[in-house]
């Protein structure tokens, strides 16, 4: 269906793609993989004929249609979500406008010539039906419910809607759509668990052939039958799920390193020989024999080094037993009642993972806990001996977009060595020059990466994290998995990337309308204990 033929792309100083060639097949879903830069974006936008390459071609073949998902959403307003997801749905939706251009033409007094307004009406609503129009509205409720919005957001003003439900919107349009062709670029990004995990049954259903970026790997690895990497701008192809890559990748690596190390070896004891024996006229012919022998091999080059890094946390003071403790809170927005008499402890060295539907109080109970919202009655207490650190969604508008990521961090702590400060940077991603980037140029990744590296320097005792691995690449998740993994303190956090979930959780808290329900063990025994990977949502 689409073809990338020996493609090459620069941006800037940057070569993204140098003769890269691969192709996405009708069924095919495939995952686009590669780190930060690597040019994801850019091949999505040739894709869609946004950009050109700057040699080779890219075939898409005739008739095919290609809906994408940017992370750019552009503006929305003055139309319900309702309406503006019918309106991406290709041809059925330019016929639905004509339809309500002539019912307006139909109704007014003045129209002239209304036997031909008529008989066109005729015409238009045939089509209409023809192309399901009238089931329309109803499976745009339906996407826009997946996706977690209520009846009442559905008919509100999407222009009022933040940034990440207009994401939302922006999906909805194109998976109502059901082009022949999807591209997804971060389509996990800015959703809960209960839509992540109805999108995955959504997207395992579609028909057509997908090629998407996601920074969740459990996602990922549940609906791709096929990997794409780009790899020093190359294109790599693998068939199989996001970890099957995985372990090919590594075995590949693996091989490559034992042939290359057996290479040097020989070639090695081939230059001790010619070395050894080149001044002697009785061995000269065959010291000319290796020579040439040497000059003709193709010399294997070892794996390229993927940058890992990793963080390690300095020794967080020991808390008291009782780290946070709610008492009889009351909380209310509104007329909407969130908590009625909630009681609840968090204990020294628990990894407490919150889960809830949507507005069930997920947020609000971290909020309570940090001391940012104050109950409207109760109360809520920190323990003895509490260094508390609070990561908020909100905590990335809160840079000073003036100073640099080493600013940023000196500010934080301007007692520290800068050599420490560096080695802190590198570990969140920032090497070399990046240090010096302004917080205002820093995508929304990077400024996570920088409030999580403020808050972890001088460690805490008690970590309060509200979707701390939003925007971060895997690479970035799976050091902090494995940073926080080491941690000797106390964590109370809400995330929908499962993999961090399983990983770090020893302790579930579930808010249900009925109150909160409490798990010992970690998510994987809450998933096997409930038969659900999400409150009201059946595994």
């Amino acid at each position: 269906m689409i073809r990338l033929d020996s493609i090459s792309k620069q941006s800037g100083q940057q070569l993204l793609f140098i003769d890269a060639s691969a192709a996405l097949q009708r069924g095919e879903k495939i995952g686009l993989v590669g780190p930060n830069g690597a040019g994801k974006t850019t091949l999505f936008r040739m894709i869609t004929g946004a950009e050109q390459p700057d040699e080779g071609q890219v075939l898409v073949d005739r008739g095919v249609t290609v809906g994408l998902f940017s992370q750019d959403v552009g503006e929305m307003s003055g139309r319900t979500p309702v309406a503006e997801v019918m309106d991406g749905a290709g041809d059925v939706s330019t016929v639905a406008a004509e339809l309500a251009a002539l019912e307006a033409a139909m109704a007014d007094p003045e129209t002239e010539d209304l036997d031909a307004v008529i008989e066109r009406f005729g015409e238009v609503q045939g089509r209409f039906e023809e192309l399901g129009g009238y089931a329309l509205e109803g499976r745009a409720q339906e996407v826009l419910a997946g996706l977690g919005f209520s009846g009442e957001m559905m008919e509100g003003d999407v222009g009022k809607l933040s940034g990440g439900w207009k994401m939302r919107v922006a999906l909805a349009r194109i998976l109502l759509m059901r082009p022949d062709v999807m591209l997804l670029d971060e389509p996990s990004n800015h959703l809960d668990l209960e839509s992540l995990i109805w999108l995955e049954g959504f997207l395992r259903g579609y028909d057509g052939a997908l090629l998407m970026t996601s920074h969740d790997r459990e996602f990922m690895n549940r609906i791709i039958n096929k990997v794409v990497e780009i790899d020093g701008g190359a294109l790599n192809s693998y068939t199989g799920d996001y970890e099957f890559y995985e372990a090919q990748r590594a075995m590949n690596e693996r091989q490559q390193q034992a042939q290359f190390e057996r290479q040097q070896a020989m070639l090695a004891k081939e230059i001790k020989f010619i070395e050894r024996f080149k001044a002697r006229a009785s061995h000269a012919a065959q010291v000319q024999s290796r020579v040439k022998k040497l000059d003709k091999i193709e010399r294997v080059e070892p794996p390229k080094r993927r940058q890992t890094v990793v963080f390690e946390f300095g020794q967080a003071p020991r808390s008291g037993d009782d780290v946070a403790s709610l008492k009889g809170v009351h909380k209310r927005y509104g007329s909407k009642v969130i908590y009625e008499g909630l009681d609840f402890l968090v204990r020294r060295k628990e990894r407490c993972c919150v889960l809830g539907t949507n507005g069930a109080g997920k947020s609000t109970l971290l909020k309570l806990v940090a001391g940012s919202t104050a109950p409207d009655a109760g109360t809520v207490s920190l323990g003895g001996s509490v260094k508390m650190g609070y990561f908020a969604q909100h905590a990335m508008e809160l840079l000073d977009g003036e100073r640099t990521v080493f600013q940023a961090l000196e500010d934080a702590f301007p007692q520290a060595a800068q050599g420490s400060l560096r080695t802190l940077a590198g570990c969140f991603g920032f090497s070399g020059d990046e240090v010096e980037k302004r917080c205002r140029v820093l995508s929304g990744g990077e400024k996570a990466r920088l409030v999580m590296a403020r808050m972890l320097y001088d460690p805490p005792n008690f970590l309060v994290l509200d979707e701390p691995t939003n925007h971060l690449d895997m690479a970035t998740k799976e050091m902090l998995i494995a940073a926080l993994s080491d941690y000797e303190g106390t964590m109370l956090f809400v995330s929908h990337d499962r993999h961090f979930l399983a990983a770090l959780s020893n302790r579930v808290l579930e808010l249900t309308p009925e109150g909160i329900h409490q798990y010992d063990g970690g998510y994987t025994e809450y998933v096997a204990h409930t038969g659900q990977e999400a409150p009201g949502l059946h595994a």
